[in-house]
């Protein structure tokens, strides 16, 4: 499917008949913001690897600085950032209240993680397509695949390519 010269616009996979079906949202879009380079936040940055065992001397290594939006965003124009709320992508490595940074001038693919909208109800789930037919896909045992059925619209907001979560 061509990609809309405009990188920002959302991507329809899917358009028939508008018959709708509730879909739980598990994205909190009032969090949406546009990403920034500028200004830039440069911090230090150690080329040398940490040791997940015993401690090792690190203040000797910093070599450089790094900015991670140089790491986080390819396409500032069309990247933003989204809070997620809920469980359904835990085995993503997606966790309730973690920031996404979602791409839309990316093509979405099939096995993308992305944000969709399903007959205008967001979500993040996993674009699976089989047969022609696209299924959204959670990534926990507790929620079940939801398939694009036909007079459905499916419109992927973008492809997610970081999450941004809190250590515990």
């Amino acid at each position: 499917m061509p990609r809309s010269t405009d990188p920002t616009a959302p991507m329809s996979l899917l358009s028939d008949d508008p018959n709708h079906s509730s879909v739980q949202s598990d994205v909190v879009v009032t969090a949406a913001r546009p990403a920034r380079h500028t200004p830039r936040l440069r911090q230090p940055f150690f080329l040398t690897r940490v040791e997940a065992g015993f401690p090792s001397p690190a203040s000797d290594y910093v070599e450089t600085e790094l900015d991670l939006a140089e790491h986080l965003i390819e396409h500032e124009a069309a990247t933003y950032y989204l809070r997620v709320s809920g469980t359904s992508m835990t085995r993503a490595g997606i966790h309730d209240g973690d920031i996404l940074v979602v791409d839309r001038a990316v093509e979405p693919a099939d096995g993308d993680v992305v944000v969709a909208a399903l007959d205008a109800e967001l979500t993040v789930k996993r674009l699976r397509t089989r047969d022609g037919r696209a299924f959204l896909v959670p990534e926990s045992q507790h929620h079940d695949p939801i398939p694009v059925r036909d007079g459905q619209e499916l419109v992927v907001w973008g492809v997610v390519q970081h999450v941004v979560h809190e250590v515990s």
